[in-house]
């Protein structure tokens, strides 16, 4: 792994960290253990065409969006990578806050799935983007079942769909710069933040 800062020109510049994994492995709960510690970490709020779920803010959790909508914004170029999400739902990236956090060298971190994350791979060179690839693993397949079924927020149907993408989805740990196992919330957190901390020189 090259150093988190580099010049380009004569500007000093900072990576962009992007977080990962199978559903259910628990992205975001490690995700909000280390905000709640490192609040001054940026985190990208997503756009969606699904509906939100109990609990769930526009412009706090996701940014919702109708199709129409959605697609307008992908033809004006203003994602940074979208991706259909088990068939069905869109997310993506919205580009230009990404960039306004690094360009002020704030620690800018991206919460997505793995198609999402492929699709930055794809674009980051185009668009000068230094990336680090952080994949949350969860401690087995049945661990990952057990956590999905208990959140209940999903039909079975739903459920079985989820779960046929995870076992996919952990099959790909290996094209990632980083494997945290999530056996535990706030040591997978520490994780993290190590990452981070070394990538921003924290």
């Amino acid at each position: 792994m090259t150093d988190a800062t580099y010049i380009r020109g004569g500007v000093r510049k900072r990576r962009l960290i992007v977080l990962t994994g199978p559903t259910a492995a628990g992205k975001g709960t490690v995700e909000g253990a280390l905000r709640e510690r490192h609040p001054n970490i940026w985190l990208s709020v997503s756009a969606t065409t699904r509906a939100p779920r109990p609990g769930e803010f526009n412009g706090i959790h996701y940014w919702f969006l109708d199709e129409e909508e959605f697609n307008r914004r992908v033809k004006n170029g203003e994602f940074l990578e979208t991706a259909l999400v088990h068939g069905m739902a869109h997310y993506g990236t919205l580009l230009q806050p990404v960039l306004d956090h690094i360009e002020q060298n704030i620690p800018t971190l991206l919460e997505i799935d793995l198609q999402g994350a492929r699709r930055v791979k794809q674009e980051a060179s185009r668009l000068g983007l230094d990336v680090v690839y952080v994949f949350i693993a969860p401690p087995s397949f049945e661990e990952l079942k057990r956590r999905l079924i208990g959140r209940g927020t999903e039909t079975p149907e739903q459920q079985a769909k989820r779960l046929e993408t995870a076992k996919v989805e952990m099959a790909a740990a290996g094209e990632f710069d980083v494997v945290i196992v999530n056996d535990d919330v706030n040591h997978a957190a520490n994780e993290l933040w190590d990452v981070i901390a070394k990538e921003y020189d924290l």
